[in-house]
């Protein structure tokens, strides 16, 4: 692999205008037609469009720039270079690990590829609920549609490795559908890295294909830069701050990076992903008349179940996450109680070990049967119910970024049900055991014992093991000011020169994978927002 091209080495050699950490100090004064905060799957989508149509596109983003010639497949690399807080971001009261990006392309570099449009029962939920008309599947299926050609969104038709179809095998036998996942591939090596930075350029993450096209373009990109807050003035952002940070993520020491960098753009499109998105305007002191900001910030609370086979499953190899069932998703009413998807997630040694409960004797023996473990995961679909209004981003002292998210008995009792459907399927597929993961639970070896065990489990916050790679949420949409932060065309309520394309404009979380999600809605957004600068049609395939 060392030996394939890399796109982003052979970009910097032909003169991209990239900036910060090894490739140089930013000036202390850019100015441009729009200013993109973030380099994510909203982001990228929008770079692309709006460099496409001729505009002076900056894009600035808190991450190291890393590529092909960097992902190696070690964890002991890739959690501190790639992701926020070295893979370890929790919520405000340790109960919940939070898996999101923080590098050049965001989540899209480390993601699994996992690819669906917004469910139909989501969209109408925001519909009637936020007064969101135009947000059917009929009128963004063109987008989703182009998001699908430009990524080369499609149906895994690769055979499933064993531990997807164990999935597959074991809901079967109990009579529950199941489906093969898209994945945004091209020429997959069928690796399973996916989460350590693609090394193949397979990934058709934003690092490969939106942002090397903005950058041909004549884009320019500041790499380990955080945008620290937004100047305002009469309604309108004036200016946007950004600072030098280290690799890690800490505010650089040297003299030269205490001198922020001013930004003056026509246009500002904030896109840093949710938490850090409503944190950047929680900094800027942003106009809330109506409390919202930060607020109805969702995840897809998971929980897992891990289970042990005769024959060796090597979850670490082959395609991640290609088998799906959204049977407990379809049997749940939308404001019912919670429902959940179900997938199986890769396995890799650092991130089994941190996430499995139990130390000392219990956790050696569960480590020596890793060639032959199952995990399956469930996404509880969060933020449709009176009792399910997710969590708040909230600023520490030192002004960066929390997530306070209650695990209320709500989400608790759709967490126990999903612990139990995923045991079920675990044991119909041949499992030896089934450990779900909660720290008062133990292997079990039949149905009817784990059935038992986990209806007696106290299903409380640090004793059930919750971990997220889904945020969404805490600057809304809303079809009327009192209903969201933004407006359906992704401009701020109360900002007219601002506009938010990530997922944090979602009201709910989404009840599936959202990268793609953001693509068609990001592409939409940004077409719309090309014709209002320049009075140009461009799409993105």
């Amino acid at each position: 692999m060392s030996q394939l091209q890399d796109p982003i080495r052979d970009g910097l050699q032909r003169g991209w205008k990239v900036l910060g950490g090894i490739l140089g100090q930013a000036p202390e004064k850019i100015v441009c037609d729009v200013a993109i905060v973030g380099s994510g799957a909203g982001a990228g989508i929008t770079a692309e469009l709006l460099a496409k149509a001729g505009l002076r596109v900056v894009m600035i983003e808190e991450g190291p720039l890393k590529s092909s010639s960097d992902f190696n497949q070690k964890e002991s690399e890739a959690y501190p270079q790639l992701y926020q807080e070295s893979a370890a971001r929790k919520t405000e009261d340790k109960a919940i690990n939070i898996l999101q990006g923080r590098c050049v392309g965001g989540s899209t570099t480390v993601n699994w590829t996992s690819s669906f449009r917004t469910p139909a029962p989501t969209l109408q939920f925001w519909q009637e609920q936020f007064a969101l008309a135009d947000y059917s599947p009929q009128a963004l299926a063109p987008y989703f549609a182009q998001a699908e050609q430009r990524l080369n969104i499609l149906p895994w038709l690769t055979a499933p490795n064993e531990n997807n179809d164990l999935l597959r095998r074991g809901a079967a036998t109990l009579g529950i559908a199941a489906s093969a996942i898209s994945r945004n591939v091209k020429g997959c090596w069928n690796l399973g890295s996916c989460g350590l930075g693609c090394p193949t350029n397979a990934k058709q993450s934003m690092l490969v294909t939106t942002i090397p096209a903005a950058l041909d373009q004549g884009a320019q990109l500041l790499t380990e830069m955080r945008v620290d807050r937004f100047e305002m003035a009469n309604g309108k952002v004036t200016a946007l701050y950004c600072q030098n940070v280290m690799p890690n993520g800490a505010l650089a020491r040297m003299v030269p990076a205490q001198v922020a960098t001013k930004i003056v753009a026509s246009h500002y499109v904030l896109a840093g992903g949710a938490i850090n998105s409503p944190a950047v305007l929680l900094r800027s002191g942003a106009p809330d008349p109506y409390g919202l900001l930060g607020a109805r910030t969702f995840l897809h609370p998971v929980v897992m179940s891990s289970a042990v086979f005769a024959q060796k499953v090597e979850a670490w190899n082959g395609a991640p996450q290609s088998i799906y069932t959204d049977h407990f998703l379809d049997t749940q009413a939308i404001d019912g109680p919670i429902g959940y998807k179900l997938e199986a997630p890769p396995l890799h040694p650092v991130i089994f070990a941190s996430t499995v409960p139990g130390m000392g004797q219990s956790q050696q023996d569960l480590l020596k049967t890793f060639p032959h473990n199952h995990t399956l995961l469930a996404l509880l679909r969060d933020g449709f119910h009176a009792q399910s209004r997710g969590g708040q981003v909230k600023l520490r002292s030192d002004g960066s970024a929390v997530l306070d998210y209650p695990l209320t008995d709500y989400v608790m009792d759709g967490a126990r049900r999903a612990l139990l459907s995923m045991a079920e399927i675990q044991f119909a597929a041949g499992a030896r055991q089934v450990l779900p993961l909660h720290e008062m639970a133990q292997p079990y070896t039949s149905w009817a014992q784990t059935r038992e065990a986990i209806n007696a489990l106290p299903m409380k916050p640090l004793l059930t093991k919750v971990v997220s790679a889904h945020v969404m949420g805490g600057c809304g949409l809303g079809g009327r000011e009192t209903l969201g932060v933004t407006r359906p065309d992704g401009v701020h309520w109360q900002l007219e020169n601002l506009s938010i394309h990530d997922g944090s404009i979602f009201p709910t979380s989404i009840g599936a994978n959202p990268q793609l999600s953001v693509y068609g809605t990001a592409n939409r957004l940004a077409q719309g927002l090309v014709k209002k600068l320049t009075g140009r049609d461009v799409t993105l395939a």
